[in-house]
């Protein structure tokens, strides 16, 4: 399954988040590792984000690798 994210800055760290219709299709659960392949857009590609919310204080970061 494919998806387009944003990354957003936590501290000294850049995360995203996974859209909710990929984490249920995929029944990916909190804790689990899971593979990204990264493959930057082109920003001024017409539309690609529209509808992308914001970062909110509700999104939480749980943790990072390494």
């Amino acid at each position: 399954m494919e998806s387009l994210t944003t990354t957003r800055k936590i501290g000294g760290s850049l995360v995203v988040t996974l859209p909710k219709k990929i984490v249920e299709s995929q029944s990916i659960q909190e804790g689990e590792l899971i593979k990204i392949i990264i493959e930057k857009i082109k920003k001024s590609a017409f539309g690609v984000l529209k509808g992308m919310r914001s970062f909110s204080k509700e999104d939480k970061f749980i943790g990072q690798l390494g």
